[in-house]
């Protein structure tokens, strides 16, 4: 698992509020992008950074790219953080 990836995607403020978008459904990249001031190529960025750290998949419908939640990366990142924790606990 690329946690420096996962890391620098959810390190971006603009790129949470995507996930948290993306938590309803998937959107297109045009829908994503009325809910920010910011350029296309800006959105399309974000949606770059998200997508190579798995957080993100995408799917053409017609002429248009779709994006979902993967939630996946997370589980994998908690399940991580937990066992780091549980290696403290034995610790104490």
């Amino acid at each position: 698992m690329a946690f420096d990836d996962t890391c620098k995607a959810l390190s971006d403020p603009t790129r949470r509020q995507i996930l948290q978008l993306l938590r309803t459904g998937s959107k297109s990249a045009g829908e994503i992008g009325e809910q920010f001031g910011l350029t296309g190529a800006t959105i399309s960025h974000h949606l770059n950074v998200l997508k190579n750290a798995g957080l993100v998949t995408d799917e053409r419908r017609g002429k248009y790219i779709y994006y979902t939640l993967d939630t996946s990366v997370v589980e994998d990142l908690l399940a991580w953080l937990l066992q780091l924790q549980k290696g403290n606990d034995h610790e104490a």
